[in-house]
């Protein structure tokens, strides 16, 4: 019995150790993808298998994130790094961009997250967008709704809450919605 208990607690810390390493490891291959992405490359696959690629890169400088973002949101693709959902903007041109990401790995910087902090934002072939973020909130995914502003670019980040639960899921979202810093900063100097 003590046998198949040790064994069953090695397997759950290897499969848990799993997670943040194919975390990390993927950074490490979508930076390489990115910068064939940035060469001219169009939907560069970070590894044959893959069915999705680099599309921006996601940072925020106060807390030392450097991420590369990947085409869309499905489990496999948030498993190796936030996803920009498809429908949404671009991130960087008028409407809103919504980036998701996991909340025990790449997405959890976000509780650490308070207006006014910057978020920059590169894609190819535009100059850096900045972002300020202007509000942080807890939502209910089955009723709350992104609003998807057609005019100025607008950036959401989207990821579970709470950030320590003990099992995954759950209707809780915890949304940082950020507009472009030249907005934030007309809005302060005109008050």
């Amino acid at each position: 019995m003590a046998v198949a208990l040790a064994a069953v607690g090695v397997w759950q810390a290897g499969h848990g150790a799993w997670i943040y390493t194919k975390a990390h490891l993927g950074q490490f291959l979508l930076q390489r993808a990115w910068a064939r992405t940035l060469a001219g490359e169009a939907e560069v696959k970070p590894w044959p298998w893959a069915d999705t690629w680099p599309v921006a890169r996601l940072r925020v400088p106060a807390h030392g994130i450097d991420l590369i973002v990947l085409d869309g949101v499905s489990g496999r693709t948030l498993a190796w790094a936030p996803g920009h959902a498809g429908g949404s903007a671009p991130p960087g041109t008028p409407g809103t961009a919504i980036i998701s990401g996991h909340r025990d790995t790449h997405f959890r910087f976000l509780e650490r997250l308070r207006p006014g902090d910057e978020i920059a934002v590169d894609t190819p072939a535009r100059p850096s967008a900045r972002f300020q973020v202007r509000e942080v909130r807890v939502v209910d995914s089955r009723t709350a709704m992104i609003r998807r502003d057609i005019g100025a670019a607008t950036l959401v980040l989207v990821t579970c809450y709470p950030f320590d639960a003990m099992t995954p899921g759950g209707p809780l979202r915890y949304v940082v919605a950020a507009e472009p810093a030249s907005v934030t900063a007309r809005r302060i100097s005109s008050q």
